[in-house]
């Protein structure tokens, strides 16, 4: 998997520089430059439902691990997720490198001292 990452990334770019464009878009045309037109709480409302969308279907994977149709509606959202945080990303003038940078600076690192250098401390076990 791994020697298809640098594809990857590209698409992501490549998504982003289409998002970028359609900052300052018509918003009868564009779906992405009506998001830009209504502003930050419509973005990130969006975001919030992607969110959601998401974890019901990882539900619904979880509860049906051999679902074909499962597995697809889950990648799916997520897809649907990462576009719309790619919106929200270029709204606040941030891009795909950025995050890519910031995993980057976290490889290697266990969580537990992500979450110490964070000033969070460990995270609290499960109820």
């Amino acid at each position: 998997m791994s020697g298809t990452l640098p594809n990857q990334i590209d698409v992501l770019a490549r998504v982003a520089d289409v998002i970028a464009s359609r900052q300052g878009g018509d918003p009868d045309k564009s779906y992405v430059a009506r998001l830009f037109h209504k502003g930050t709480d419509t973005i990130l409302k969006k975001v919030g439902e992607e969110a959601t969308e998401t974890v019901l279907a990882a539900k619904d994977l979880a509860a049906a691990p051999a679902s074909a149709e499962a597995r697809q509606a889950l990648v799916g959202e997520l897809a649907d997720l990462w576009f719309h945080s790619m919106v929200a990303m270029a709204h606040l003038g941030l891009r795909p490198e950025d995050v890519v940078a910031e995993l980057a600076r976290r490889e290697g690192l266990s969580g537990l001292e992500e979450f110490a250098r964070r000033g969070q401390g460990a995270p609290k076990p499960a109820a």
